[in-house]
């Protein structure tokens, strides 16, 4: 699959969903995460995301207005060891987090997960884990069978030394519909451009300005294993 635009993939559909970028920085010397939230509903978009120990959560941003946690208020980047990075769409992140603490693989954490329980969109889960010492990373993702809730289907990618200035994106839905469409194929081999700063405001201002909620992103040095992370939240004026 011919390498993409990362800011034309992004932009290519008003609701993307929520979706993670994983890949190496231009000059092959970091590992690159990005993780972003989208929102059509009032519950949806009222989050932020805020720093927990060497990760983040969602959380609401107006108390008040929460309807609904399920789902929605989760830890997408949790770190093991201060070696593997995990970053998800949900409440799978402390399922592979376990399962890693427990020998188990990523896969086999994840063959004990589905999709979503949000008929009639049945949301896939998305997972990947970051491996910097191993110069490499993996994407997941699980979903039903065109829409069959009867029926999961669970796929994993492997990445081994990939290629400075490429990243893998993945994401939950293929655009906007009721109901939503969900991803299809293998992860979108990206261009990834820039520092730190340079990427997460390429991705950001990528989005859907309507549709966007917050927005995760980090480097980490492959020699030092120095990590460094922005946060941009809408409802915050980012």
């Amino acid at each position: 699959m011919q390498t993409k635009n990362l800011a034309e993939e992004l932009g290519s559909t008003s609701y993307p969903g929520r979706g993670i970028i994983l890949g190496k920085s231009g000059d092959g010397r970091h590992m690159v995460i990005a993780y972003f939230i989208m929102g059509r509903s009032e519950n949806s978009r009222n989050r932020v995301f805020e720093e927990v120990g060497k990760g983040i959560r969602t959380k609401a941003f107006d108390e008040s207005k929460m309807v609904d946690p399920s789902l929605i208020i989760y830890a997408p980047v949790r770190v093991l060891d201060d070696e593997i990075t995990i970053v998800t769409n949900g409440d799978q992140t402390d399922t592979i987090y376990d399962g890693l603490q427990a020998g188990k693989t990523f896969e086999e954490s994840l063959r004990s997960r589905t999709f979503e329980p949000d008929a009639p969109n049945y949301t896939p889960r998305i997972s990947g884990v970051v491996e910097p010492k191993k110069d490499m990373y993996r994407l997941s993702i699980l979903k039903s069978a065109d829409g069959d809730p009867s029926s999961t289907l669970r796929f994993f990618f492997d990445y081994n030394a990939p290629k400075a200035g490429q990243g893998h994106f993945i994401h939950t839905y293929a655009g906007d519909g009721n109901p939503l469409p969900s991803f299809e194929g293998e992860p979108v081999p990206v261009t990834i451009d820039g520092d730190l700063e340079t990427f997460s405001w390429t991705v950001w201002n990528s989005l859907n300005a309507d549709n966007k909620v917050s927005l995760f992103t980090r480097f980490i040095d492959l020699e030092t294993g120095e990590v460094s992370s922005l946060i941009f939240n809408k409802n915050l004026g980012l």
